[in-house]
Protein backbone atom coordinates (compact mmCIF):
# COMPACT_ATOMS: atom_id res chain seq x y z
CA UNK A 1 0.00 0.00 0.00
CA UNK A 2 1.36 3.48 -1.11
CA UNK A 3 2.19 5.74 2.05
CA UNK A 4 0.40 8.96 1.85
CA UNK A 5 -0.87 11.87 3.22
CA UNK A 6 -4.55 12.25 3.96
CA UNK A 7 -5.28 14.74 1.22
CA UNK A 8 -3.72 12.47 -0.92
CA UNK A 9 -5.57 9.52 -0.28
CA UNK A 10 -8.69 12.04 -0.79
CA UNK A 11 -7.59 12.69 -4.28
CA UNK A 12 -7.00 9.27 -5.13
CA UNK A 13 -10.60 7.88 -4.02
CA UNK A 14 -12.24 10.99 -5.57
CA UNK A 15 -10.44 10.23 -8.81
CA UNK A 16 -11.58 6.15 -8.81
CA UNK A 17 -14.87 8.04 -8.29
CA UNK A 18 -14.90 9.50 -11.39
CA UNK A 19 -13.21 6.76 -13.18
CA UNK A 20 -16.11 4.61 -12.48
CA UNK A 21 -18.60 7.53 -13.29
CA UNK A 22 -16.59 7.90 -16.62
CA UNK A 23 -17.45 4.15 -17.72
CA UNK A 24 -21.28 4.60 -17.33
CA UNK A 25 -22.02 8.21 -17.62
CA UNK A 26 -19.22 10.98 -18.74
CA UNK A 27 -16.47 9.56 -20.47
CA UNK A 28 -14.46 12.33 -20.03
CA UNK A 29 -14.07 12.55 -16.73
CA UNK A 30 -11.83 9.52 -16.54
CA UNK A 31 -9.20 11.52 -18.78
CA UNK A 32 -9.41 14.37 -15.53
CA UNK A 33 -9.06 11.52 -12.80
CA UNK A 34 -5.89 10.43 -14.50
CA UNK A 35 -4.74 13.40 -14.79
CA UNK A 36 -5.29 13.72 -10.77
CA UNK A 37 -4.16 10.37 -9.89
CA UNK A 38 -0.98 11.43 -11.79
CA UNK A 39 -0.32 14.49 -8.98
CA UNK A 40 -0.09 12.21 -7.11
CA UNK A 41 1.50 8.92 -8.04
CA UNK A 42 4.12 9.46 -10.82
CA UNK A 43 2.54 8.24 -14.11
CA UNK A 44 4.40 5.02 -14.93
CA UNK A 45 2.96 3.72 -11.01
CA UNK A 46 -0.32 5.15 -11.21
CA UNK A 47 -0.59 3.18 -15.03
CA UNK A 48 0.09 -0.40 -13.04
CA UNK A 49 -2.48 0.80 -9.84
CA UNK A 50 -5.20 1.91 -12.03
CA UNK A 51 -5.38 -0.88 -14.28
CA UNK A 52 -7.30 -3.23 -12.27
CA UNK A 53 -9.93 -0.87 -11.26
CA UNK A 54 -9.69 0.27 -14.59
CA UNK A 55 -11.06 -3.27 -15.64
CA UNK A 56 -13.96 -3.43 -12.58
CA UNK A 57 -15.14 -0.13 -14.44
CA UNK A 58 -15.22 -1.40 -17.39
CA UNK A 59 -16.99 -4.96 -16.49
CA UNK A 60 -19.96 -2.32 -14.51
CA UNK A 61 -20.14 -0.52 -17.71
CA UNK A 62 -20.24 -3.70 -20.04
CA UNK A 63 -23.11 -5.52 -17.72
CA UNK A 64 -25.21 -1.92 -18.01
CA UNK A 65 -24.54 -1.33 -21.51
CA UNK A 66 -23.89 -4.92 -22.95
CA UNK A 67 -26.31 -4.54 -26.40
CA UNK A 68 -25.75 -1.47 -27.07
CA UNK A 69 -22.10 -1.94 -29.36
CA UNK A 70 -21.21 -0.70 -32.48
CA UNK A 71 -18.99 -4.59 -33.45
CA UNK A 72 -18.51 -3.82 -36.71
CA UNK A 73 -16.71 -0.47 -35.55
CA UNK A 74 -14.77 -2.11 -33.05
CA UNK A 75 -13.88 -5.22 -35.20
CA UNK A 76 -11.98 -3.04 -37.26
CA UNK A 77 -10.33 -0.76 -34.55
CA UNK A 78 -9.06 -4.12 -32.66
CA UNK A 79 -5.73 -5.20 -34.68
CA UNK A 80 -4.65 -1.38 -34.70
CA UNK A 81 -5.06 -0.98 -31.14
CA UNK A 82 -3.41 -3.98 -30.65
CA UNK A 83 -0.62 -2.69 -32.93
CA UNK A 84 -0.43 1.17 -30.38
CA UNK A 85 0.05 -1.77 -27.17
CA UNK A 86 2.80 -2.97 -28.67
CA UNK A 87 4.25 -0.02 -29.61
CA UNK A 88 3.59 1.72 -26.15
CA UNK A 89 5.34 -1.18 -24.29
CA UNK A 90 8.41 -0.85 -25.90
CA UNK A 91 8.46 2.89 -25.08
CA UNK A 92 7.33 2.52 -21.54
CA UNK A 93 10.85 0.84 -21.09
CA UNK A 94 12.44 3.71 -22.85
CA UNK A 95 11.22 6.85 -21.32
CA UNK A 96 10.46 8.52 -18.42
CA UNK A 97 7.27 10.08 -16.68
CA UNK A 98 8.02 13.52 -18.01
CA UNK A 99 8.12 12.43 -21.79
CA UNK A 100 5.46 10.25 -21.57
CA UNK A 101 2.67 13.15 -20.03
CA UNK A 102 4.10 15.13 -23.10
CA UNK A 103 4.09 12.59 -25.42
CA UNK A 104 0.07 12.09 -24.53
CA UNK A 105 -0.68 15.37 -24.36
CA UNK A 106 0.56 16.53 -27.88
CA UNK A 107 -1.25 13.66 -29.28
CA UNK A 108 -4.89 14.83 -27.62
CA UNK A 109 -4.34 17.92 -28.80
CA UNK A 110 -3.43 16.78 -32.04
CA UNK A 111 -6.90 14.86 -32.40
CA UNK A 112 -8.62 17.61 -31.11
CA UNK A 113 -7.38 19.76 -33.38
CA UNK A 114 -8.48 17.17 -36.26
CA UNK A 115 -11.62 16.89 -34.58
CA UNK A 116 -12.95 20.60 -34.96
CA UNK A 117 -11.56 20.81 -38.38
CA UNK A 118 -13.90 17.81 -39.29
CA UNK A 119 -17.13 19.33 -37.42
CA UNK A 120 -16.18 22.21 -39.98
CA UNK A 121 -16.76 20.30 -42.90
CA UNK A 122 -20.24 19.23 -41.82
CA UNK A 123 -21.98 16.06 -40.94
CA UNK A 124 -21.51 14.38 -44.54
CA UNK A 125 -18.00 14.84 -44.60
CA UNK A 126 -17.10 13.10 -41.32
CA UNK A 127 -13.94 11.20 -41.19
CA UNK A 128 -14.70 8.36 -39.03
CA UNK A 129 -15.78 6.02 -41.71
CA UNK A 130 -12.37 6.25 -43.20
CA UNK A 131 -10.25 3.20 -42.73
CA UNK A 132 -7.10 5.53 -42.28
CA UNK A 133 -8.91 7.42 -39.69
CA UNK A 134 -9.99 4.10 -38.10
CA UNK A 135 -6.18 2.78 -38.03
CA UNK A 136 -4.84 6.00 -36.32
CA UNK A 137 -7.38 5.93 -34.22
CA UNK A 138 -6.90 2.76 -33.18
CA UNK A 139 -3.34 2.98 -32.97
CA UNK A 140 -2.99 5.76 -31.00
CA UNK A 141 -5.98 4.30 -28.57
CA UNK A 142 -3.62 1.47 -28.03
CA UNK A 143 -0.05 3.50 -27.37
CA UNK A 144 -2.01 6.36 -24.87
CA UNK A 145 -3.60 3.14 -22.75
CA UNK A 146 -0.44 1.37 -22.66
CA UNK A 147 1.22 4.38 -21.65
CA UNK A 148 -1.19 6.91 -19.29
CA UNK A 149 -3.89 4.74 -19.26
CA UNK A 150 -5.31 7.85 -21.81
CA UNK A 151 -6.84 6.33 -24.43
CA UNK A 152 -10.22 7.62 -23.40
CA UNK A 153 -10.16 11.16 -24.85
CA UNK A 154 -9.19 9.39 -27.96
CA UNK A 155 -11.77 7.29 -28.19
CA UNK A 156 -14.31 9.87 -27.15
CA UNK A 157 -13.30 11.92 -30.20
CA UNK A 158 -13.77 9.06 -32.49
CA UNK A 159 -16.78 7.85 -31.78
CA UNK A 160 -18.27 11.18 -31.60
CA UNK A 161 -17.25 11.76 -34.84
CA UNK A 162 -19.25 8.50 -35.61
CA UNK A 163 -22.38 10.46 -34.70
CA UNK A 164 -23.19 7.66 -32.23
CA UNK A 165 -26.18 7.96 -29.86
CA UNK A 166 -25.07 8.01 -26.09
CA UNK A 167 -26.26 4.33 -25.36
CA UNK A 168 -24.29 3.27 -28.44
CA UNK A 169 -21.17 5.61 -27.72
CA UNK A 170 -21.22 4.15 -24.16
CA UNK A 171 -21.73 0.50 -25.18
CA UNK A 172 -18.91 0.78 -28.05
CA UNK A 173 -16.48 2.16 -25.35
CA UNK A 174 -17.53 -0.61 -22.48
CA UNK A 175 -16.93 -3.47 -24.91
CA UNK A 176 -13.88 -1.80 -26.14
CA UNK A 177 -12.27 -0.41 -23.06
CA UNK A 178 -13.06 -4.14 -21.54
CA UNK A 179 -11.27 -6.21 -24.10
CA UNK A 180 -8.32 -3.73 -24.45
CA UNK A 181 -7.44 -3.54 -21.42
CA UNK A 182 -7.32 -7.27 -20.80
CA UNK A 183 -5.53 -7.32 -23.60
CA UNK A 184 -2.77 -5.14 -22.13
CA UNK A 185 -2.52 -6.78 -18.67
CA UNK A 186 0.43 -9.44 -19.61
CA UNK A 187 2.38 -6.52 -20.42
CA UNK A 188 1.75 -4.53 -17.33
CA UNK A 189 2.38 -7.46 -15.42
CA UNK A 190 6.02 -7.82 -17.62
CA UNK A 191 6.67 -4.05 -16.93
CA UNK A 192 6.51 -4.69 -13.56
CA UNK A 193 3.76 -2.05 -13.59
CA UNK A 194 1.44 -4.49 -11.52
CA UNK A 195 2.58 -5.05 -8.06
CA UNK A 196 1.24 -6.71 -5.05
CA UNK A 197 1.08 -3.53 -3.24
CA UNK A 198 -0.74 -2.07 -6.56
CA UNK A 199 -3.27 -4.76 -5.97
CA UNK A 200 -3.79 -4.31 -2.35
CA UNK A 201 -4.39 -0.47 -2.82
CA UNK A 202 -7.18 -1.26 -5.93
CA UNK A 203 -9.13 -3.93 -3.03
CA UNK A 204 -9.36 -1.25 -0.54
CA UNK A 205 -10.55 1.75 -3.02
CA UNK A 206 -12.79 -0.37 -5.06
CA UNK A 207 -15.55 1.06 -3.75
CA UNK A 208 -14.82 4.20 -4.74
CA UNK A 209 -15.02 2.89 -8.07
CA UNK A 210 -18.10 0.96 -7.70
CA UNK A 211 -20.00 4.14 -6.36
CA UNK A 212 -19.00 6.17 -9.05
CA UNK A 213 -20.75 3.76 -11.90
CA UNK A 214 -23.91 3.56 -9.92
CA UNK A 215 -23.47 7.55 -9.97
CA UNK A 216 -23.26 6.97 -13.80
CA UNK A 217 -26.10 5.17 -14.28
CA UNK A 218 -28.32 7.25 -12.48
CA UNK A 219 -26.93 10.98 -14.49
CA UNK A 220 -27.00 8.93 -17.87
CA UNK A 221 -30.89 8.85 -18.32
CA UNK A 222 -30.53 12.78 -18.10
CA UNK A 223 -27.95 13.50 -20.36
CA UNK A 224 -28.31 15.68 -23.25
CA UNK A 225 -26.30 14.54 -26.47
CA UNK A 226 -24.91 17.97 -27.09
CA UNK A 227 -24.17 18.71 -23.35
CA UNK A 228 -22.41 15.19 -23.73
CA UNK A 229 -20.20 16.13 -26.38
CA UNK A 230 -19.39 19.65 -24.78
CA UNK A 231 -18.30 18.41 -21.39
CA UNK A 232 -16.22 15.29 -23.14
CA UNK A 233 -14.43 17.75 -25.60
CA UNK A 234 -13.34 20.55 -22.70
CA UNK A 235 -12.34 17.77 -20.20
CA UNK A 236 -10.50 16.19 -22.94
CA UNK A 237 -8.80 19.83 -23.74
CA UNK A 238 -8.03 20.48 -19.82
CA UNK A 239 -6.58 17.00 -19.33
CA UNK A 240 -4.36 17.41 -22.61
CA UNK A 241 -2.73 20.83 -20.62
CA UNK A 242 -2.32 18.84 -17.87
CA UNK A 243 -0.52 16.23 -19.35
CA UNK A 244 2.16 19.06 -21.12
CA UNK A 245 2.19 21.78 -18.48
Amino acid sequence: MPSLAAGEWAVLVGSLFLVGFSKTGVSGAGTIAIALFALVLPTKSSTGVLLPLLLLGDVVAVASYRGHADWPRLLRLFPWVAAGVVAGAVVVRWVDDAQMRRLIGAILLIILAVHFWNRRRGPDASLAGHRAVAALAGVFSGFATMTANAAGPIMALYLLAAGLPVLGFLGTSAWFFLTINVFKLPFSIALGLITPAGLAFAAVTAPAVLAGAAAGRVAVAHINRTWFERVTLALTFLAALRLLF
